[in-house]
């Protein structure tokens, strides 16, 4: 969760949601709504990030994350927020200025941006902090060009 104001970047909360591999898979897609619904509720989120992938390397995986998707879509429709997509490339661009940045690089830039003590971490949540900079700084420029557009 990032908070943005006149060009101020705060953030709220970070970490990744669990769930045990034990656990039926229609039981952690549950858990994961109702993780995902409780967020948005605590937060008054305003918009959802998601990355857009173009493909997986792993077909089991990318099965996962298509459900995974499909649950976070469905709680953010249920709350009425809406949904924002970005590529890994345009989320690198954003952060670092170089589509072609490293994992490494995102975390630290995304550390100075929210003035952390330390670069995020685990990579999940420091991947979605990068999305939620991402949208923050990209949202106020797709605002201002809707403002001429119309």
């Amino acid at each position: 969760m990032v908070e943005s104001h006149a060009n101020q970047l705060k953030p709220r909360d970070f970490g990744n949601i669990k769930t045990s591999p034990q656990t039926a898979s229609e039981v952690r897609l549950k858990q994961i709504y109702d993780a995902i619904t409780h967020l948005i509720a605590k937060f008054a989120v305003e918009s959802i990030v998601l990355e857009d992938i173009f493909f997986s390397k792993n077909v089991s995986s990318a099965f996962t994350l298509g459900e995974v998707k499909g649950i976070v879509k469905l709680a953010a429709a249920n709350a009425e927020c809406p949904i924002a997509f970005y590529t890994p490339t345009q989320v690198k661009q954003a952060i670092v200025g170089y589509g072609r940045a490293t994992k490494s690089q995102m975390q630290k830039m995304a550390q100075a941006l929210l003035q952390l003590k330390e670069p995020p971490r685990p990579d999940h949540a420091a991947d979605a902090l990068a999305l939620a900079l991402c949208h923050a700084r990209s949202y106020k420029v797709l605002e201002l060009e809707k403002k001429y557009i119309q």
